[in-house]
């Protein structure tokens, strides 16, 4: 299978070394070709992962992602979703035709609130029978690093998941299957919001015990959101789904606990005092909890679902909620 890769960020980054460890040539899509000319005389990602080294053989890099996607069999979309849509808008109706669509990305499309599954079908006749995804508990950071891992690929066909997944199983990277498209996206949109809230209790000075509370309650938050969204979007397995596993309850704590998690370091810089734009202009890496933060809240009207913790913290991010006065109002939900 000929895959392809758009992006180029740390994720993107740690997917092609998995890829490239085992043998695959790949073709990849990055915006700059100045990053292409650096991967080729220094043979690593100029702004990412640093110590990940390539054989520039296996790369076969440029600028037209048009040229990518027709060249692959599968393409890993790796952009970050508030990015997404002014990165795909000239492609062609036809461009995926035929291709299947496996999506890295943590996030839901700004504006629309929609999952990529939903905005691909309905803009590019992408059947969901050809949309695949990869999500965690995994850090691009301890990829790079080849430190055990697991990945978990979601799809309808299973065998067809499999394959997908045998790609990018190493003796570092474990690889998990499961039918659940739409749980395991809205999870990765989720726990990058609470993360972000993880953060900004830490920068108020919180210590272990009340973001051990914390943790606990924003992953029941966050199993009621996803039982009512699956519910809501009549998706099959709605009622079989195991919340505590990795990808859903392993990625939540990951995300929240750890110094490679940049949603919650971004939440940290919020809890010291930082605005949100200051924050966003001291990293060098996108926080998907911010905007997810926004779109959760929108799709929220519809499904009807308690999220005390998650609305505190849409306000902090978007209403001018001092975070002292956002997390008064989680203590007093808290269980």
């Amino acid at each position: 299978m000929q895959i392809g890769i758009i992006g180029g960020g740390s994720w993107a980054t740690a997917l092609a070394k998995l890829l490239t460890h085992n043998g695959h040539t790949i073709q990849w899509w990055l915006r700059s070709q100045k990053v292409i000319d650096h991967f080729q005389r220094r043979r690593h990602n100029p702004h990412y992962l640093q110590s990940a080294y390539f054989n520039p053989q296996q790369l076969h890099m440029s600028t037209n992602m048009q040229q990518v996607i027709a060249a692959s069999q599968a393409i890993v979309v790796c952009i970050p979703s508030s990015y997404l849509l002014p990165s795909i808008q000239d492609l062609p109706q036809h461009a995926l035709q035929g291709k299947k669509v496996i999506s890295a990305i943590k996030g839901v499309l700004p504006h629309t609130h929609q999952l990529l599954n939903e905005y691909l079908q309905q803009h590019y006749a992408l059947p969901v029978a050809n949309y695949f995804t990869i999500m965690g508990p995994c850090h691009a950071e301890e990829v790079a690093a080849e430190k055990l891992s697991y990945l978990t690929f979601s799809g309808e066909d299973e065998a067809t998941t499999q394959t997908i997944a045998a790609h990018f199983k190493t003796e570092y990277l474990n690889t998990i299957i499961n039918h659940d498209i739409w749980g395991t996206q809205y999870a990765a949109v989720l726990k990058n919001i609470y993360a972000v809230g993880a953060g900004i209790a830490h920068g108020l000075d919180y210590g272990d015990n009340f973001l051990s509370v914390y943790t606990a309650n924003v992953a029941d938050e966050m199993v009621h959101f996803l039982k009512k969204v699956m519910e809501h979007k009549h998706a099959p397995d709605a009622g079989i789904i195991n919340y505590a596993s990795s990808v859903y309850l392993g990625d939540l704590l990951v995300t929240c606990y750890s110094p490679f998690s940049r949603n919650r370091t971004f939440g940290n810089m919020i809890g010291k005092g930082y605005s949100v734009r200051v924050a966003q202009l001291e990293m060098n890496m996108v926080a998907e909890g911010y905007p997810a933060s926004k779109g959760i809240f929108h799709i929220n009207q519809t499904i009807n679902a308690h999220m005390p913790i998650a609305s505190a913290i849409y306000n902090m991010l978007w209403n001018g909620l001092e975070a002292a006065d956002g997390f008064k109002q989680i203590e007093a939900v808290l269980q």
